[in-house]
């Protein structure tokens, strides 16, 4: 069983803290990797929890395989997102607070492919052309992505 769910498991209602990771992934194009979500209908990031000894890195790497079957060479550190604006509900009404690393990914292996459990399809979309159904913890990471500097961000 992993973390998040061992402690849902504990606490049954209330909102839980999940550390957690998230895969800005962009090909030569400069398009972005989304996940269509299947438990929600929503597009989002690759990612997902970090793992009881497991670094963030790890956690990336193994989420992203997972997700997208995509072997993560290198990933760099764009941004920490915690705070009140990181709620968020899934459908079965289990309520967390993130408090992910957003990490941007140029370096992979292999071809993009859904993983067919959490997410239904992915696609490489333009920054100008982004779907409109985005999961609302991610937003305000595809926001910074978009007119990212290279400065850390902490939100």
């Amino acid at each position: 069983m992993n973390y998040a769910m061992e402690i849902r498991r504990l606490v049954v209602s209330c909102r839980v803290f999940v550390p957690g990771v998230r895969a800005i992934i962009v090909n030569s194009n400069e398009e972005i990797l989304l996940q269509h979500r299947r438990d929600n209908a929503l597009w989002c990031f690759p990612g997902g929890s970090v793992e009881l000894d497991e670094t963030a890195l790890e956690a990336l790497r193994q989420e992203i395989r997972e997700e997208t079957s995509l072997e993560v060479i290198e990933a760099e550190p764009m941004g920490l997102y915690c705070g009140p604006d990181q709620k968020f509900s899934y459908p079965n009404g289990d309520e967390v607070q993130c408090f992910a690393i957003a990490f941007i990914v140029r370096n992979w292996r292999r071809s993009p492919h859904a993983d067919g459990q959490e997410g239904a399809a992915v696609r490489f979309y333009p920054g100008s052309e982004l779907p409109e159904k985005i999961v609302p913890v991610h937003r305000q990471t595809l926001e910074d992505f978009l007119r990212y500097d290279g400065s850390f961000i902490f939100e």
